[in-house]
């Protein structure tokens, strides 16, 4: 039985986000029925149409007449899951609001995703993502060479707010099972940007420097070779750096080198300038140094490593022929997920019978509250997902050796990434340490790791040891390349995928490639094995057994470009960017005011007509078909320049031009449209004092959640969760004399590491 086998969801949202959403949940055997009005999705002449909406049947209805309404009501009232994407107030015009629905059917999980916020005048507007990333300060954050906004060619905050979108509705079913209840849901595109871009500002610390497109660090960057091909040197860890100078000849350099980052960098854009990339690859990839070419999408989408992977599914169109889209972003191995079909139109919604109101057992506890985590993840994928599990109310353990996580910082990354965990120190190199692991597991539901392949086994905690100690657990293990094929063992971390899958070419477009500033497969990947956890849990409701997961960095660099991945003859080219992007055509990019950015987008004659009335500019014959840099932007950016953002962002509402301030990041911290839709809030670490961070990724009307802890130090918590897991308090003491278990010593540093062999 399937994860979500007999669950209905009735989806009546469009676009990307809300249709992905229910698309994760129907690979899991959900039935979902996607319900569109009389003109159909807003997107159905995209390509992504056709993953975002497999699996599901198709029916149209028009929910401005009341014969249109009242199917609707008939088809709410047989499911478990409600789903809109309507802008704020329009749901309650219809009656189809949370308050409203939940009140008439007590067991229905409803769920809205609006494309912005949930109040305010930016949240009333078209769902543009140019605007959503300008408005969140996410164009601001890519790296630039010049001091502007930057126009991401995925709409990664949407790809965000979908994988949210499923785990939150998981969750509440979840929630459900117990309680007997459902409750109203709601993931917004600010939680979506919560998930994907997670910003974080210790008050009175500057903010770090944005970086530059090819990446600053000369551990972590782009690279071109005497071809002209790039390729990106993913050495971020000093054992992975040291190998690459050992390959180049340069080890009796390495340590004034790595002082000087700047002359290190050079150097190296000399020496790899002096041969082939496939020449450079082979020697430093022999040497086990993480790298990866630089390619197109569609050659890593058609290649041999994603079909080793199993990734790529194809199916036959009436009308398109044979249609490519990637698999599912994470198996699971008990109940795995499958593409059954493409998009199918009905006639008429399925006679879903109404559920019968069953015994209900109210809370208020968070969705996952009693869900014990064990983390063993480090670096982004592996931490983050926890910090994603705990926020909606899992408790997380994370789980360090005395080396820690070589990621751990006092900088903004690590804070944000792990917060809402406590710290568990503990040298799994000891015998003694792992029996203890073993032990905790008899009670944890679920353990998750991104070691590379073979690591766990050599450790004793692979997925059979920990069954064999406690069947109902669910083990989630993250590696770059999958579980199977050639590369399979490899390392990997997050730009490697960014390079290799098209995503730095893409968002070069026919220049340079450019590295994501957003870890874009590192936040994918937690984000995915989120919502995989929450799937298993909900199997494990069904079966009463646990399982194994495996996902992998490769699975994500497909997720969160599954739209522009979707692959048949004749279909439209996506979205190409360029050197410090400002948009995609003159009448949708980023301009500049006298005061500060704005975000314009334009989609028909008489909006362009209208800005030109309100800017007093010339708009041409053909202003939707002017290029971003062509004469029509040139005049809209002298018209903008001498303009006040506020004043000119009023006068363009007032005309129907949809526009939006882009904001830096210093501006989103007292942005008021961003505070009265909670985006962030403050709160403070025991020794770095008050920051201010992203609040949420989805919230619950009946069960809210939310973060329970500061970013911990390592091992602060070691002997606390030890007592609150059952160990006794002679075992705790023991295992902290030997060095098996250690503990923080209040200042950021380890009281004592005992015997660490």
């Amino acid at each position: 039985m399937s994860a979500y086998q007999g669950v209905r969801i009735a989806d009546f949202s469009q676009g990307l986000a809300g249709p992905m959403a229910a698309m994760l949940l129907g690979d899991f055997d959900a039935d979902v029925v996607k319900v569109e009005p009389p003109g159909g999705d807003r997107a159905k002449d995209q390509p992504g149409y056709l993953a975002w909406n497999r699996n599901k049947q198709v029916v149209t209805l028009d929910l401005e007449t009341p014969d249109g309404l009242a199917a609707a009501r008939t088809l709410i009232a047989g499911a478990d899951v409600a789903l809109f994407d309507h802008t704020p107030g329009r749901l309650e015009a219809l009656g189809l609001d949370g308050t409203s629905l939940t009140q008439a059917h007590p067991s229905l999980v409803h769920a809205w995703m609006p494309p912005y916020g949930t109040s305010g005048r930016w949240s009333q507007l078209k769902p543009h993502h140019s605007l959503l990333a300008g408005m969140t300060a996410t164009a601001f954050r890519q790296g630039a060479y010049a001091d502007q906004p930057v126009h991401l060619v995925l709409p990664l905050l949407w790809y965000g707010q979908a994988v949210m979108g499923a785990s939150a509705i998981g969750a509440a079913l979840y929630e459900r099972s117990r309680s007997g209840l459902g409750q109203a849901v709601t993931v917004s595109g600010l939680h979506g940007t919560s998930e994907v871009n997670g910003p974080l500002r210790l008050l009175n610390v500057p903010p770090l420097p944005r970086g530059i497109p090819p990446g600053a660090n000369p551990r972590y960057r782009l690279y071109q070779c005497a071809d002209g091909e790039w390729f990106f040197l993913g050495t971020l860890f000093t054992n992975f750096y040291r190998k690459a100078f050992a390959v180049l000849g340069l080890e009796d350099l390495f340590d004034a080198l790595d002082l000087d980052q700047v002359a290190a960098r050079d150097l190296l854009i000399e020496m790899f300038s002096t041969r082939t990339r496939a020449e450079w690859l082979a020697d430093l990839q022999a040497n086990d140094v993480p790298c990866g070419p630089v390619s197109r999408r569609e050659a890593w989408f058609a290649g041999p490593t994603v079909a080793e992977g199993g990734l790529r599914k194809t199916f036959v169109h009436p009308e398109l022929g044979e249609v490519a889209m990637p698999g599912p972003p994470a198996l699971l191995r008990a109940t795995p997920p499958s593409i059954r079909a493409l998009p199918q139109a009905v006639a008429a919604p399925p006679a879903w019978t109404a559920r019968p109101a069953g015994a209900a057992t109210p809370s208020t506890a968070a969705p996952l509250a009693g869900v014990r985590v064990l983390n063993l993840g480090t670096v982004i994928a592996g931490a983050y997902a926890g910090t994603l599990l705990a926020n909606l109310g899992a408790e997380v353990v994370k789980v360090e050796p005395p080396e820690a996580d070589p990621f751990r910082s006092d900088g903004p990354g690590f804070l944000v990434y792990n917060r809402g965990v406590r710290a568990l120190g503990l040298n799994l190199k000891q015998p003694a340490a792992r029996e203890l692991f073993l032990d905790l597991a008899k009670t944890a539901d679920v353990v998750i790791d991104n070691y590379r392949l073979g690591v766990r086994g050599r450790l004793g905690i692979d997925y059979a040891a920990l069954k064999a100690v406690n069947p109902r657990i669910i083990s989630c293990s993250i590696n770059a390349y999958g579980d199977r094929g050639v590369r399979a063992a490899l390392p990997g971390f997050d730009p490697l995928l960014q390079a290799e899958g098209g995503m730095m070419a893409a968002q070069g477009g026919e220049g340079d490639p450019i590295l994501h500033t957003i870890a874009v497969n590192d936040v994918a990947t937690a984000g995915s094995v989120t919502a995989a956890v929450i799937a298993a849990l909900n199997a494990r409701e069904r079966t009463g057994e646990g399982q194994e997961i495996v996902t992998s960095l490769m699975a994500q660099s497909l997720l969160f470009q599954l739209g522009e991945t979707v692959t048949y003859a004749g279909r439209p080219a996506p979205d190409l960017g360029g050197e410090d992007c400002l948009g995609v055509s003159a009448l949708h990019r980023y301009y500049a005011c006298a005061d500060g950015w704005l975000g314009l987008v334009c989609e028909t004659d008489a909006e362009a007509a209208a800005l030109g009335r309100v800017l007093g500019v010339a708009m041409g014959a053909e202003p939707l078909a002017e290029t971003r840099d062509g004469a029509l932007a040139g005049r809209l950016e002298a018209a903008f320049a001498d303009r006040a953002r506020a004043a000119t962002l009023d006068a363009l509402l007032a005309a129907g031009v949809a526009a939006a301030p882009a904001l830096r990041g210093t501006e989103s911290l007292e942005d008021p449209w961003l505070a009265e839709n909670g985006l962030l809030e403050m709160w403070a670490h025991r020794r770095l004092g008050s920051m201010i961070s992203v609040r949420g990724v989805a919230d619950f009307v009946r069960t809210p959640g939310g973060f329970r802890w500061p970013t911990p130090d390592l091992g602060e918590h070691s002997a606390e969760v030890l007592a609150e897991w059952g160990i006794a308090p002679a075992r705790i003491a023991g295992l902290l004399a030997s060095g098996a278990v250690f503990a923080s010593d209040g200042f950021g540093g380890i009281a004592a590491r005992g015997s660490a062999s």
